[in-house]
């Protein structure tokens, strides 16, 4: 599973999300998440915090959605670049990994709390965020990953929505949690079409009038038909992985197609992404429904 965009989408949203993510961890005083690349090098930093009108520490957040034996020596070596370039401040690293088998044994001395970097395993912390704070919106988008069972998921779905949709956040941040959340069903789900996804969110207003749907195609619109700008970016994005697919793999299957057209800005973003790094069209979009 590609999960570094919907991570980092997911931290933009603020402080909240920190909390969430890193395990409780509280961030004090204003902070502004951004993503930079270093100078001079080909390194770059996906998740950092830095602190605005204080002298806070900075939080170089790394997330790692499968196993890397030099998981722990990447995130040193950002939290020592970024160091190098901000001598003045105090640099503190977070390791976030989807599995708490995927952290790597070595260094030794990383890892726990009050370390240069710590680390935290959503399979470990996500079900307790789950139980205590189950009309947490920024708990529910995760759901998706916790819920093992997929009769229980689909029957969750609704009140997942609503969860993010009623909650007593900004807009702009409201899109965003939509949009993890929408991702996580749509990864989760990929045999399935945007119809039915949505239908299994049992949305009440019109598909095409909530926010979300700005991410996925118009249906019934022949190919190259644009409706908006963000449905303009979901085709481009289409357009651009069919081909990369195509000169990586071969030819692209006709159900192949028909996923990666259902599929939102997110889940595009994610495929381009990780398309260098699958071994196989399946690996990267997953079998074709009902061949396994």
């Amino acid at each position: 599973m590609k999960t570094d965009h919907p991570i980092y989408l997911f931290l933009s949203t603020g402080a909240e999300a920190f909390r969430v993510l890193t395990g409780g961890h509280q961030l004090v005083g204003e902070y502004r998440f951004c993503s930079l690349t270093i100078k001079g090098l080909e390194r770059r930093l996906d998740g950092i915090f830095e602190p605005e009108g204080h002298a806070g520490p900075v939080y170089v957040v790394e997330f790692q959605g499968q196993y890397a034996a030099g998981a722990w020596y990447n995130l040193l070596t950002k939290i020592g670049l970024y160091g190098e370039e901000h001598p003045e401040r105090d640099v503190i690293g977070i390791a976030v990994f989807l599995r708490e088998r995927d952290a790597p044994g070595c260094p030794s001395r990383v890892g726990e709390a009050g370390s240069l970097a710590m680390g935290v395993a959503l399979d470990r912390i996500l079900p307790e965020w789950l139980a205590r704070e189950p009309d947490n919106p920024y708990v529910a988008v995760f759901a998706p990953l916790m819920i093992e069972d997929d009769a229980e998921l689909r029957a969750q779905a609704p009140a997942l929505w609503r969860t993010v949709q009623e909650a007593p956040v900004l807009p702009a941040v409201r899109d965003l949690l939509s949009q993890v959340l929408e991702f996580w069903f749509f990864e989760r789900f990929r045999g399935l079409t945007a119809k039915e996804i949505w239908a299994m969110l049992n949305l009440v207003t019109p598909i095409q009038e909530t926010r979300a749907y700005q991410s996925i195609f118009e249906e019934g619109k022949t190919e190259g038909e644009a409706k908006g700008k963000a449905e303009g970016k979901a085709e481009g994005r289409a357009s651009t992985l069919k081909r990369q697919l195509a000169r990586r793999f071969g030819a692209v299957p006709g159900w192949a197609q028909r996923r990666i057209d259902a599929a939102p800005v997110a889940q595009l973003d994610a495929w381009l992404d990780g398309i260098f790094d699958a071994e196989s069209l399946l690996a990267l979009i997953g079998p074709q429904e009902g061949s396994g």
